[in-house]
């Protein structure tokens, strides 16, 4: 029997899906699929595709409707939730996409508000319930300010959350702690994860958030994280973290670097078959090369 995720499932480690291609630049679907199962078996909670980790401004429609369906079959029966990005910025075609992911069998969406030539808030509030009015299943609503110039106070994300309680909220504005706690103020039954490559986990697991949507290409270090904090050992968990941190700080200055660096952690480590990012992308430097096998060796990945 299928097991059907509520908003309260939504939590835990929840790795966003790199986007494997070939050398030419063409989708390698092998590859996606491999580091699909890869993932399912490092005790992650859930996945998510088409996040901006997974570089979805750079696919097509097809290339889109292909991997969405590879994505289902291949993480159908794992126990991870499914979920898939809605980043239309009409209104309309978001509904029609919610609606198709949610029958193809994704157990959660994730939301993109609209910010192309800066919709007021009403209107980007009324894109938000449309697509939370045209699914039952979890709607992560993102709030990713730095990537999108999109303001919302935490009193506007407080309303949704009130009005609908299938939706789930990932927050990564720098820094989210303040953001997060006066939000949780508001609406105290939300729940919330953060994104930002895991930067601030354990201050938002400590202020009442629920996980992190961190990268895919070292998700076993955030799982241990993860559950040294859920079974008390607070210390190594902030010990393990810190080791983290120099890595991530580095990369985490500009979104195409760190979807670069993550491409080549999983290409070294052998679980998909090129790094190579569709252009306009970012090229690595030998110090970078250095923190990666670096990374790799302290970590024993």
């Amino acid at each position: 029997m299928t097991h059907t995720f509520t908003a309260r499932d939504i939590a835990g480690v929840n790795p966003i899906a790199a986007m494997p291609f070939t050398t030419q630049g063409n989708i390698d679907l092998p590859a996606f699929e491999r580091m699909l199962a890869h993932l399912a078996r490092t005790g992650v909670q859930g996945i998510t595709l088409f996040g901006i980790a997974s570089e979805f401004p750079k696919l097509n429609d097809g290339e889109r409707q292909q991997l969405a369906e590879a994505f289902i079959s291949t993480l159908a029966g794992s126990g991870v939730y499914r979920a898939m990005s809605v980043t239309d910025h009409s209104t309309e075609l978001a509904v029609i996409r919610a609606r198709q992911y949610q029958s193809m069998g994704a157990d959660a969406l994730m939301l993109l508000p609209p910010f192309f030539l800066k919709p007021g808030p009403e209107a980007i509030q009324q894109h938000i319930f449309a697509v939370l009015d045209a699914v039952q299943i979890p709607v992560m609503v993102q709030y990713a300010p730095g990537e999108t110039g999109l303001p919302i106070t935490p009193q506007q994300l407080a309303e949704v959350a009130s009005r609908y309680p299938h939706a789930v909220f990932k927050i990564e504005c720098n820094p989210p702690v303040d953001y997060t706690r006066e939000f949780l103020a508001a609406a105290p039954q939300a729940t919330v994860l953060n994104g930002y490559a895991g930067l601030y986990m354990l201050d938002m697991l400590s202020v009442g958030g629920k996980g992190v949507m961190p990268g895919c290409s070292f998700a076993e270090i955030y799982v241990r994280i993860y559950q040294l904090w859920q079974s008390g050992q607070h210390d190594a968990a902030g010990t393990l973290h810190a080791q983290l941190l120099p890595f991530i700080q580095r990369w985490m200055t500009h979104p195409e670097y760190i979807i670069q660096a993550e491409k080549t952690i999983l290409l070294r480590r052998g679980i998909i078959s090129t790094d190579y990012c569709r252009k306009p992308g970012w090229q690595l430097s030998a110090e970078d090369d250095a923190l990666i096998t670096k990374l790799l060796t302290d970590f024993s990945l």
